[in-house]
């Protein structure tokens, strides 16, 4: 199942995605209320995903973002490689940051390059949508405590992050946290082994690419360690890390992440 949040004529809604076998098509289901919170019904309303006056939003407003650096070992080797840290291979530990709800965009919506940086990266990653409240949890019940999964491009100010011991306006900046295109319920997603892949201005970035299988720190155990020190909420985010090479982002770029069996999250660069 599809999860989705959408505008229609400016109005906020949620919605089921189904696929339309007889025109090829897919079509939003609207939603009463919210299907993380509670009950839903249909409207009776139907639109389609491409129709005049709707447009994909976020797929959910976070009350926190929480992601993983150096979560694979080839881009804890490329960090390395490329000067910018010490290490040359991944941390033991986890390394855990943030990103405000304010970062959050939906796709489409443009990511914004403020004038305070001259060196935006992008970063594709699977991210995890969390579904009920998550404290203390263990490893073999963490995933109980998912919805599903959506696409995040885990946007990074480079200059930024070197300058900062802490990452707060590196990866903390309005525009910094893309998701969507909507949720996909975990039972149709093999996130042990999902595929990430990520397009620049129509081209396949072959660098940028790899699979959740390669995770260090592989999600019920990002679940159970985050639970520890906060509570996740319904619709929090956990981005569980770029699986290998990042690269710079300019002003007109399109930028595409891909995740199989989720879909396909666009966005393009303006200047701020």
């Amino acid at each position: 199942m599809r999860i989705a949040r959408f505008s229609h004529n400016d109005i906020p809604q949620y919605a089921f995605v189904q696929h339309d076998e007889n025109d090829g098509k897919d079509y939003l289901v609207a939603l009463t209320g919210h299907p993380l919170l509670g009950q839903v019904e249909p409207t009776g309303e139907r639109f389609p995903v491409d129709g005049d006056g709707i447009r994909l939003l976020a797929p959910v407003i976070p009350s926190k973002v929480y992601g993983l650096a150096k979560n694979y070992e080839a881009h804890a080797e490329f960090m390395h490689e490329q000067g910018w840290t010490e290490q040359e291979h991944a941390p033991q530990d986890m390394v855990i940051f943030t990103k405000p709800s304010t970062s959050v965009i939906g796709p489409d919506d443009p990511i914004v390059f403020p004038s305070i940086s001259h060196d935006m990266n992008f970063e594709p990653e699977l991210a995890v949508v969390i579904g009920r409240i998550a404290k203390n949890v263990s490893e073999k019940d963490a995933m109980d405590y998912v919805v599903g999964f959506t696409c995040v491009n885990d946007v990074t100010l480079r200059d930024l992050q070197n300058l900062d011991p802490m990452w707060t306006r590196a990866k903390g900046f309005d525009t910094a946290c893309p998701l969507g295109p909507w949720i996909v319920t975990k039972d149709e997603v093999d996130w042990t082994d999902a595929h990430i892949s990520f397009t620049l201005n129509g081209e396949d970035v072959p660098e940028a690419s790899g699979t959740t299988a390669n995770l260090i720190h592989k999600i019920p155990e990002q679940i159970a360690t985050i639970s520890q020190f906060a509570t996740l909420l319904p619709g929090d985010v956990i981005l569980t890390g770029t699986p290998y090479a990042t690269g710079s982002l300019h002003p007109g770029d399109e930028a595409i992440v891909h995740v199989e069996g989720v879909g396909d999250l666009r966005n393009v660069v303006v200047q701020g």
